[in-house]
Parts: structure tokens; sequence; C-alpha cells
């Protein structure tokens, strides 16, 4: 050992010499001395193969998933049935293991399968042109609005709260970075407010974020609003509920520039928060602001049909300064599985889905709104998410309903203070009529054990 540490020793006093410093301490020398940290850190000895595994299986007995307890929660992520033939296509080895398709040649199935994924979101979209995926939703919306502004250079975003927490604040985060500012429009009877909508644009707004539905599952009446933002000549991006398009209007029909969304429900279980994709599609006039990658088709030098990367866009590729996207690569697996499951679903299963989730999340709403203590928090029509006011604290409800094995949905509270009595509700096709019945039962009874004392006087 001590012939090991004086090796070490020498090497290191070798590479500081040929780098020409005295010390490693030097290396640190424009780092401020109040945030170097000195001291040993603080990490435990090292363990055995056993030892990790065992303690591996200590913290993931930890989790509950929804195959344990019967879950309505939603909030962007839904707990859909995923058949046995996506798990079947993509553990297969030549689709498992193969990272960027640089070489056509060989690439053919991967770019295909990327081809044909970009095709099927375009179709959901009705806009002509959809990239090859990108990480998950939020990531998608702040890429969206760096392409708006890379297209007209305008210093501000407005966006409806109605957009998904984690998309609002990744836009934020984001947009921070090179100057623009981010206004928030507030909703009004679970709705985008348009008149404060209409007040919020000008000249200066270089893109308008809306979502269809909206966070409180309200569907928006996309169309009017889009209208009013493209008369400024702001890009209107909008993300949208993938599953939900075999029945509401696709964006693309509706005036929308960018469309994008969470590739969870298509294919992808929950798997305790990821991974997932993003899919994002846009108007031919943005093909070349678009992040990541797009495959495209074409004909070899025997007029045989083949597919290659058209178009790549992040650092390593082409200039700095002319890259719309620092994303290092596409969430292809997942994005394969999307392509795998809608080619399943096929165009009319894609509305009988649809359809079965309008119907049994009506049911669901009826019912919960029939509980004494329980509102519904908007009238707006709805597809497989719904928000209902408590009289009750809604934590409280939510852990007693764990207790039984329900988890009855999302508090608002976490994330819309104005609704600190809020509990959003999603339905999939998993959720059965008598899961559904269940729920009520159990909310119920959540709702009358904890319920907040009526003030002495009030009307």
């Amino acid at each position: 050992m001590s012939r090991y540490t004086a090796a070490t020793d020498d090497d290191r006093r070798a590479m500081l010499d040929a780098i020409g410093v005295g010390s490693v301490e030097d290396l640190f020398a424009d780092i401020p001395e109040a945030v170097r940290f000195r001291g040993r850190l603080d990490i435990p000895a090292g363990m055995s193969e056993t030892e990790v595994f065992d303690h591996l299986r200590a913290l993931a007995a930890r989790n509950v998933s929804a195959d344990d307890e019967v879950s309505f929660v939603g909030a962007g992520m839904y707990d859909h049935y995923v058949p046995g033939l996506v798990e079947h296509v993509i553990e297969r080895s030549e689709f498992l293991t193969p990272y960027t398709p640089y070489q056509p040649e060989v690439s053919q199935g991967h770019l295909q399968a990327m081809f044909e994924y970009q095709t099927a979101i375009s179709e959901l979209t009705a806009l002509p042109i959809s990239n090859a995926s990108v990480y998950e939703a939020p990531s998608a919306v702040g890429a969206a609005g760096y392409l708006a502004r890379l297209v007209n250079g305008r210093p501000r975003f407005v966006v409806s709260r109605g957009v998904h927490p984690h998309s609002r604040e990744t836009l934020r985060t984001m947009s921070a970075g090179y100057g623009t500012g981010v206004d928030e429009v507030p909703l009004r009877d679970g709705v985008t407010d348009p008149d404060a909508w209409a007040a919020a644009l000008g000249s200066d707004v270089s893109a308008v974020v809306l979502q269809q539905p909206n966070f409180l599952g309200a569907v928006e009446d996309v169309a009017p609003l889009a209208a009013a933002a493209r008369e400024h000549g702001a890009v209107v991006i909008c993300q949208c509920d993938a599953l939900t398009l075999g029945l509401l209007k696709p964006p693309g029909e509706c005036g929308v520039d960018v469309a994008v969304g969470e590739g969870q429900p298509l294919g992808n279980r929950l798997d305790f928060g990821g991974p997932s994709f993003g899919f994002f599609a846009a108007a031919d006039a943005y093909l070349r602001r678009m992040p990541g990658r797009i495959a495209g088709e074409t004909r070899d030098v025997d007029g045989r049909r083949g597919f290659v990367l058209t178009l790549q866009t992040r650092e390593q590729h082409i200039r700095r300064e002319r890259a719309t996207s620092n994303i290092c690569t596409a969430q292809q697996l997942n994005a394969l599985a999307g392509i795998i499951y809608l080619s399943w679903l096929g165009r009319r299963g894609i509305v009988e889905l649809g359809e079965l989730m309008l119907q049994r999340t009506a049911y669901a709403r009826g019912r919960l709104a029939a509980i004494d203590g329980v509102t519904l928090l908007h009238e707006q029509p709805v597809v497989r998410e719904f928000a209902v006011a408590l009289e009750a604290d809604v934590e409280a409800v939510v852990r007693r309903c764990l207790e039984e094995g329900v988890n009855p949905g999302y508090p608002l509270a976490r994330d819309y203070p104005e609704h600190p009595d809020g509990l959003l509700v999603a339905i999939t096709e998993r959720r059965s009529r008598e899961q559904i019945d269940r729920l009520a039962g159990v909310l119920a009874a959540a709702v009358a054990a904890n319920r907040r004392p009526v003030e002495v006087g009030a009307s």
C-alpha cells in the first residue's frame, strides 16, 4: 500500500509539473474561499454486490406502485394499460442497445421507427412536421419557447395558469437564461380568462402557451385564444394530451403553431416517475428551428426506399450559435414504445379509448359531486380528469383514503394556493365502475371524518 501511495504521489507531482502548477490547491485558485469545501465528505464505506442488492430491495419496498392501490392520480402521468406487445418489441436487442443512428446504412430499422413515430405524431396533432422526441413535456415547452425567441426575438411570453406547473417552471427557468420574461394569465371558471388573455397580449409577446385539456382537466376553447395571439404575431404553443386527440379538435386545426406534450400515456408505464418522452410537432415555417432530430425518407442510388437523419440541431452537430437545443439525445426507446402503442391502438382504437375515458370520467364526476362536502371546482367539459373542492383537510383526506388502499387524486394546493381545498381526480380505462364506486365510498367517509367545523354565525 505504501508503494502504491508513493507511486500515486509521484504521478500527481509529474502531472502538476507538466501543467505548470505547484499544487492541487492552485487548480482551485479561481474559486472563492468562501465556497470551497474543507474537510472530508461524509460518504459511507462501500458495499459488496449482495449488500447493494439487499439495500436497493429495501428502498424499493418503500414504494407503492399503481398496481398496489387503486390510483386516481394523474396530473400529467397516467395509469394506462400497456400491452405486452410493447415490451416484447422494445426489448429486442436491435432496438434496446443502439444509440444514435449516425450510420444510416446500418441503422435503417432504427431510423424507420423514428420516421413512423414522427408520422403518427404529425397525424395526431394535425401539424406537418414532428421531431424524433425530446425528454418530456416540460422540456418540450421550454424548447418551444426558445424556438419562438429565435423566430422573432421578442422579450415576453404569455402563459395560461392552466398549463402544467412543471412546464411553467421549466419555461421560466430556461427563459431567464436568455432574458425573456414570463407573464401568467389567470383562470376563470376553470379555463383561461379570455379578457385577461387579451389584455396580456401585445407586439412584444414572443409566444403564448396554453394547455388542452388544462391542468384542472377543463377543455379549453383553443381557437379564439390562438387567433387573438396570432393577431399580434406571437407563436402559439399548446401542450396537449395525446390520448384526448381522438375526440378533441387537434391543435393544428385550432391555429396552433407548435404542439408539445407528455408521451408517457403512449405505451410507457409510470415506473416511479420515468423515463418518458416528450413529443414536439410544428408548422412548416419552424422546421429549421425545431430541437432534436428529424428522420427523413429518401431513395438510394438504386431507387430503394431508405431513411436518414435529415436534421440534427444540437451543439454537437452544428455551430453552437446556430444550435436550437442542448438536449443530447432523443428518448428514442420510449418513443418507440409510443409508436408501437399507437399502432396497436389504431385510428379507431384511440377514439374508442377517448370515449371510454369520457364516459367513466362523467360517471365519476357525478358520483363524487353527489357526496356531502364535495363540490365541483368548475363546470367546464372534461375528458379524463376533473377537479373537486372538499370541505375538509385535503391532505388528511388523502391519508385516510390511502389507508383504505385508494389514492383519491392530487391535492391542488401543492401548485395552486388559490385552491387549498382542491383535489384533481384522473380516470383511465383501468378504472372500472366498481373502483369508481369504491372511491366514492372511501372519499365520503374520509371527508366526513375530517370535515371542517362550521364557523358560528356563518351564513
